[in-house]
């Protein structure tokens, strides 16, 4: 197994500020999602299949560029953890998209903000990674920064899509903490099972030769690099930081969201987004002050 994709991070400081930075820029690159679905008009499941297949390229390029050619032979990295790791991104993704077609974008945004909470819990409970209070707190602030900007709570009227939207979250805390715990194996070709594993799911369903040539472009562009690079940055930081930790740093995605739909479509939010974005951006600044604080040396 090759040294480059099996070693594991060390916890260090300068490890987990590196875990920090592909956490904020998986955030940042997930955060474009409204941007790109808005530049084409084809179905949702015929953008889950071009993003899985050109994510899936681009994460298998990452592989055999790393390891070589030999490192994406399914022997070589296949282990439980990792088919657990790709479950988890692969059923999360396609309750994603059920919940968005039965409840609404708020409160399944809303429900997502409840990550660093199951995720900590899940950390706990497996093999008793307590998070750091500070992490609690502001996990707890950015969650009510969420709440001020979707302006939503969980309604009974959406009660199946609210459960399918909570089962997505813990998905996807689970597969961060799956990440954390099994760091010294390689994870970036589960991540790469997934992809392919979503759009072949979603296929039955689409028409992926029904789109322009400019929205095929895009739809590259959207897979290669929003969801891709975004999912190689997720794994990576992943590995060297708490799951609640993680968990939380990835709810910059959800102020940034509508900032890219207002630059590119002049759809202005209303002004609850943005106080609840900026309390959201203050809950991540805190918790990197009182994470600077507890690593400097006394």
């Amino acid at each position: 197994m090759s040294a480059r994709l099996a070693a594991a991070p060390a916890a260090t400081p300068s490890s987990a500020a590196r875990g920090v930075g592909c956490i904020l820029a998986s955030a940042l690159l997930f955060s474009t999602a409204g941007l790109f679905t808005g530049l084409v008009a084809a179905d949702p499941w015929t953008i889950l299949v071009w993003r899985g297949v050109c994510g899936g390229l681009f994460l298998a390029g990452c592989v055999a560029w790393q390891g070589g050619l030999r490192a994406l032979h399914p022997w070589r990295w296949l282990s439980r953890p990792a088919l657990a790791a790709a479950g988890c991104s692969t059923l999360g993704t396609l309750l994603y998209i059920h919940a968005l077609r039965l409840s609404s974008v708020a409160e399944v945004t809303l429900l997502f903000a409840t990550a660093p909470f199951l995720a900590a819990a899940f950390a706990w409970a497996w093999h008793g990674e307590k998070p750091a209070r500070a992490t609690l707190l502001a996990s707890l602030l950015a969650l009510a920064g969420v709440a001020l900007m979707t302006g939503a709570a969980p309604g009974s009227g959406h009660l199946l899509g609210n459960l399918l939207a909570l089962g997505m979250t813990a998905l996807i805390a689970a597969m961060m903490v799956i990440i954390r715990r099994h760091r010294a194996l390689p994870m970036l070709p589960a991540a790469c099972l997934s992809a392919f594993a979503s759009a072949l799911l979603a296929l039955p369903l689409a028409r992926p030769f029904a789109v322009t040539g400019a929205e095929a472009g895009w739809l590259a562009l959207f897979g290669a690099g929003q969801f891709g690079l975004g999912l190689l940055l997720l794994t990576q930081g992943s590995r060297l930081l708490p799951g609640a930790r993680a968990a939380l740093l990835g709810n910059a995605e959800l102020p940034l969201a509508p900032l890219w739909v207002w630059l590119a479509f002049g759809s202005l939010p209303p002004a609850g987004a943005w106080a609840g974005g900026l309390v959201v951006v203050l809950a991540l600044a805190i918790d990197l002050l009182a994470a600077r604080q507890a690593a400097a040396p006394r």
